[in-house]
């Protein structure tokens, strides 16, 4: 059987970049923008090595204070809304809707696996158009930890009543990709500009420019042993 396909959201299948005039606005450098996401994907991390755990809305918050004051900035309240709103109405990546009917027409199962709460994740999927084509919108919620900790990879293998091995992730992030293949899984690297994976961890077998060029060669991996 072919593997269920685990898509990524934030930056996979969602343009994070759409919230740079809002940094702009409210820091004066757009590139504050990479400074925050950065902040709050370390700070994931940190929530589920050494706790406590927050969902991760709070703790993108509590990144956006953390950015602003290191910068010495005291964000306007217009402001600061404006871009913790801005997440949950991303809009997706051009090449994800046709990657993903692609490998829809194929055949494929395709769920999400995020960091986003599960409301926010449905309401991100459900503004950017792309609900209709998952099953199931899996959250990290479910395990109070982040992405990469294995269990939050194996608590989707869990819940679908299969082995790791029979999913695949599909990520922008190199960390993601590590903590799949990790777990067990196989995985496709969605090589984004600026996005390069992690050279001492595994490697995926499949490496693709763009999601509409990782949709093609999962659906020749995947459909065509």
């Amino acid at each position: 059987m072919p593997r269920v396909i685990v898509c990524d959201v934030n930056e996979t299948l969602l343009d994070v970049g759409a919230l740079e005039p809002a940094f702009d606005a409210g820091f004066g450098d757009s590139r504050a923008l990479h400074e925050w996401f950065t902040t709050l994907l370390l700070y994931s991390e940190v929530a589920t090595l050494a706790g406590p755990y927050a969902d991760f809305s709070s703790i993108g918050a509590a990144a956006l204070d953390m950015t602003a004051a290191a910068r010495g900035i005291v964000l306007a309240d217009a402001v600061r809304t404006r871009i913790l709103r801005g997440m949950r109405s991303l809009p997706a990546h051009p090449d994800v809707p046709d990657g993903l009917a692609a490998m829809r027409d194929a055949g494929l199962r395709l769920v999400t696996l995020t960091n986003s709460a599960p409301a926010a994740a449905e309401q991100q999927l459900a503004h950017a158009g792309l609900s209709g084509y998952f099953e199931r919108v899996f959250s990290v919620d479910a395990v109070r930890q982040f992405k990469p900790a294995p269990d939050v990879y194996r608590s989707v293998a869990t819940s679908l009543d299969l082995a790791p091995g029979q999913l695949r992730m599909v990520a922008a992030h190199a960390w993601d990709v590590t903590g799949a293949l990790r777990a067990g899984y196989a995985a496709a690297f969605i090589a984004r500009p600026g996005k390069v994976l992690y050279p001492l961890g595994p490697q995926p077998d499949i490496v693709a420019p763009d999601f509409r060029e990782a949709a093609r060669r999962i659906i020749e991996a995947e459909c065509l042993d």
